[in-house]
């Protein structure tokens, strides 16, 4: 379950750069994603796991949540990523085209198996599936389901396009029905939504198009590919001054219409009801979920 992970921006960095993971270290991101798959090539997986290695062990990543994303299970890295990359400093693995839930069971099978192995307790490591195939969509809940490792679920649009055979315009119509899916199942199971990627990096404006559609869908973060791109993710997926202003006035009213007996409380001519009180409570205690956070990670 999701619990008070704060993961409003997890940003890729190539595992085999150790200059691009140094520079990421130096942001603000909450969480770096060390990337063993798509941006390594055959040829260097095992540079890239010992650079992971030294990095976290060199504690030059404190202050992230730190996530590897591994090499699915048919690539025949799988394993080794496991391997190597199950060490102190490491908060989990985000584990690529998870079809269904049986996937998710092998790698949480194989992920128990390592822990033993090098002396960790089980569910030490959590786990982030990527939603990357029309299947997975479609069975988005029960991969949620699958593990209690799961804390959160990130959709991979650009796979996912490339599995539906689909077109991918400027405006992102072909992402709006897999978006609402992939946040209606995580919010059905208790876990976190992530959003895709935002390709067209150095389209600010059009970021912030799709954090604003990210945020009304109901995601708590986003998969980035650019340090830039994370103070604009932050402050969409932070309750703003306002948004904490007018929480704080709905229960001020509501529990003042408990307290003299008055059976209907309003704000700005709208009726304050137990959703809105519900959603009230859940932004401030976003935002000291965040405070928190940001505390701990100085």
């Amino acid at each position: 379950m999701s619990m008070n992970w704060i993961l409003r921006s997890l940003l890729f960095v190539p595992g085999n750069n150790e200059r691009l993971i140094r520079k990421a270290a130096a942001t603000k991101a909450d969480a770096l994603i060390l990337d063993l798959e798509d941006s390594v090539p055959s040829i260097t997986k095992q540079e890239a796991r010992e650079i992971c290695r030294q990095m976290i062990a060199d504690g030059v990543l404190k202050g992230h949540h730190i996530f590897v994303r591994i090499n699915d299970l048919q690539s025949g890295f799988c394993e080794e990523d496991f391997s190597r990359l199950i060490m102190a400093g490491v908060t989990g693995f985000i584990v690529p085209k998870s079809f269904g839930s049986k996937d998710i069971r092998s790698y949480d099978n194989l992920l128990e198996k390592y822990e033993s192995n090098h002396g960790f307790a089980r569910n030490t490591f959590k786990l982030i599936p990527l939603i990357e195939t029309a299947s997975a969509v479609l069975q988005a809940e029960e991969i949620c389901r699958a593990s209690e490792r799961i804390i959160a679920i990130a959709f991979g649009s650009e796979d996912f396009c490339a599995d539906l055979q689909a077109i991918h315009d400027n405006e992102d119509n072909v992402l709006r029905v897999p978006r609402a899916l992939i946040a209606l199942a995580a919010r059905a199971a208790g876990v976190i939504p992530i959003d895709t990627l935002h390709v067209r990096v150095h389209d600010l404006p059009d970021l912030e198009r799709n954090l604003q559609l990210s945020r009304n869908l109901g995601f708590e973060g986003s998969l980035l590919l650019h340090p830039k791109e994370i103070a604009l993710c932050h402050g969409y997926f932070t309750p703003s001054p306002e948004e904490v202003n007018t929480a704080q006035k709905i229960l001020k009213l509501a529990a003042e219409a408990e307290k003299n007996k008055v059976g209907v409380a309003i704000i700005d001519g709208v009726f304050i009801g137990p959703p809105m009180l519900r959603q009230a409570k859940q932004i401030l205690a976003r935002e000291r979920a965040i405070k928190e956070w940001e505390e701990q990670r100085k």
